[in-house]
C-alpha cells in the first residue's frame, strides 16, 4: 500500500469516525452524552480538515500519490 492510499484510507475513517459519533449525539437523550459525543465529532472533523489539506499539498507536490487518477488508469487497464 502506497503512502497515498494509506493517508486517504485513514482519512475515510477518521470521517466515518466522526460520523459515527455524530449519530451517536443525534441517538441520545443524555444531554451529557450528547454534547461529548458532538464535541468528539467536531475535533475529528477538524482532524480531518487538517488531514485533508495535507493530502492534497502531497498530491501537488508528489504526483505519484494521487490515488484516485491511480485507480481510474488501473481500471482503463
Amino acid at each position: 500500500m502506497t503512502v497515498g492510499e494509506k493517508m486517504h484510507q485513514t482519512l475515510a475513517s477518521l470521517e466515518s469516525a466522526a460520523a459515527n459519533l455524530k449519530s451517536f449525539s443525534l441517538d441520545t437523550q443524555d444531554q451529557t452524552a450528547k454534547q461529548m459525543f458532538a464535541s468528539y465529532s467536531q475535533q475529528l472533523e477538524d482532524i480531518c480538515k487538517g488531514l485533508r489539506g495535507r493530502v492534497n499539498y502531497i498530491e501537488q507536490q508528489e504526483p505519484q500519490y494521487k490515488v484516485l487518477q491511480q485507480r481510474q488508469q488501473q481500471n482503463q487497464q
